[in-house]
C-alpha cells in the first residue's frame, strides 16, 4: 500500500509541478506579449505624433494656398479692368457713331499715328520693366498731373498719382 500512495504521490507532484512550470511559462508568455505590446503602443503614439505634425504643416500649407489664390483672383480682375480700359481706349467710337478705324487713321495720318504707337509703345515697355524689378524714378514717383503719368500702367509707375 505504500508503493501506491508513493506512486500517487509522485504523480501529484507531477501534476503540481506540471502546472507551475506551465504557470510560469504561461506568465513568461504574456510578459512577453505585453512588452510587444508596449512597443506596439510606442510606435503608434509616435505614429499619432507624425501624422498630427503633417496635418498641422498641411493646415498651413492650405492656408497660404488659400492666400496666394486669393491675391492671383484680385490680381485677374485688376487685369481684367485694365485690359477692358485698354479696350475701350482702343475701340473708341467716333463723332459720326462709328468705331475709329486705326489703320484708316494711319493711312490718312502717319506721323501723328506713328507718334502715338511709339509714345504707347514705350509707355508699355517702361510698364513690363517695372513690372519686372527695375525702380521706379523720382519723376515717375513724384508724378500728379494727367500728363505726367504713364497711361497705361499709372497704378504700377506712378503710385502718387490720382485720377481727376
Amino acid at each position: 500500500m505504500l508503493g501506491i500512495f508513493s506512486g500517487a504521490k509522485m504523480i501529484f507532484i507531477g501534476v503540481i509541478l506540471t502546472a507551475v512550470v506551465g504557470g510560469f511559462l504561461y506568465v513568461k508568455g504574456l510578459q512577453k506579449d505585453l512588452a510587444v505590446a508596449k512597443e506596439n503602443m510606442i510606435k503608434m503614439e509616435q505614429a499619432i505624433s507624425d501624422q498630427k505634425k503633417v496635418i498641422e504643416q498641411q493646415k498651413i500649407d492650405f492656408e497660404a494656398i488659400i492666400r496666394a489664390n486669393k491675391e492671383l483672383v484680385e490680381q485677374q480682375n485688376k487685369l481684367t479692368e485694365e485690359y477692358k480700359s485698354l479696350d475701350k481706349k482702343f475701340n473708341k467710337i467716333n463723332a459720326s457713331g462709328k468705331k475709329r478705324d486705326l489703320g484708316a487713321l494711319a493711312i490718312k495720318k502717319p506721323r501723328p499715328i506713328e507718334k502715338i504707337i511709339n509714345k504707347g509703345s514705350d509707355h508699355a515697355t517702361r510698364c513690363v520693366r517695372v513690372a519686372m524689378g527695375e525702380p521706379i524714378t523720382e519723376e515717375e514717383k513724384n508724378a500728379t498731373k494727367k500728363s505726367q503719368i504713364n497711361p497705361i500702367c499709372p497704378d504700377l509707375v506712378n503710385p502718387s498719382y490720382v485720377p481727376y
